[in-house]
């Protein structure tokens, strides 16, 4: 027990033992600067020099702009930046998103490859016999309302206007159809016989969104029309549009053919599609 004692009591002298630190100069040995030390103080020194600049360098990292300099850290414009790149990203792929979704009815229009929906009849007419066939009749106020707006519409020139566009269509070219528009054998067009070199003219108003050559087809021109009418003329022998070029109803944008490898003389495939879905151009069109 008293050796452990020895030796505590010989550690603590070793740390409370003092030191002088003496600053002399060098030519006269006059003393300068004098310090009284010992072990247990310059530990204790240390350590609290040691914990300020830890305080320090945390404060330095945590609450100025020099962090932006140390590797690891971003600064804040980066991250703004980063941000700003993430929402166009998004963006971006939203954009590409609704893209495909177009280019994939432009292929149904071109390849014809299209899915229809069964539906069954009694279901439909179960659901008719619960509609309270009284609220499908207009109020007497409802049919006042209906004959005044009816009245001023026909002297609105805008209006009626677009009701000839969407309900009036030019025909491509005259001629005896050859095949008729018929959804179970896929033939979502009618053929239109015609003699060779005769124009082939645009349906409607609209912008050119294909024209290209195709194997099957030869050469197909593609209109976008408003109100989601999209026309195609296929089996051309030339072309007189390009894509992106804005045509008139009437006017020439190909000359009749019979390239591509699915042709069987020279005449008009041609195909109306609304909303993505294909419509017998016959019901708007009067070929002969």
């Amino acid at each position: 027990m008293t050796q452990k004692r020895k030796k505590r009591k010989k550690l603590i002298n070793k740390l409370l033992f003092k030191y002088r630190l003496v600053i002399l100069n060098e030519d006269t040995f006059e003393e300068r600067f004098s310090l009284k030390l010992n072990r247990l103080n310059v530990f204790v020194y240390s350590m609290l020099f040691a914990l300020f600049l830890v305080g320090i360098t945390t404060f330095i990292i945590a609450f100025t702009p020099l962090r932006e300099y140390i590797p690891g850290y971003s600064s804040t414009g980066l991250k703004q930046q980063a941000a700003n790149l993430a929402y166009k990203s998004d963006s971006i792929q939203r954009v590409m998103y609704l893209n495909e979704q177009y280019l994939n009815s432009i292929k149904k229009a071109l390849i014809g490859d299209i899915e229809f929906q069964q539906i069954n009849r009694d279901s439909i007419f179960n659901e008719m016999e619960n509609i309270d066939v009284s609220s499908l009749f207009p109020s007497k106020n409802d049919s006042i309302l209906r004959a005044r707006v009816a009245e001023e519409d026909k002297y609105n020139f805008f209006e009626s206007s677009s009701n000839m566009i969407t309900s009036v269509l030019f025909p491509p070219v005259n001629g005896h159809i050859s095949s008729l528009y018929n959804v179970k054998e896929k033939h979502y067009a009618v053929d239109v016989v015609v003699p060779e070199n005769t124009p082939v003219k645009s349906t409607a108003d609209g912008t050119v969104i294909f024209a290209e050559w195709t194997v099957q087809t030869g050469y197909v021109i593609i209109i976008e029309h408003p109100n989601n009418l999209i026309s195609a003329y296929k089996h051309n022998a030339t072309l007189v549009k390009e894509q992106g070029d804005l045509v008139k109803a009437g006017e020439v944008i190909a000359i009749a053919g019979s390239t591509g490898s699915l042709t069987t003389g020279t005449h008009l495939h041609f195909e109306l599609w609304h909303n993505g879905y294909p419509v017998n151009p016959t019901q708007f069109i009067d070929f002969e």
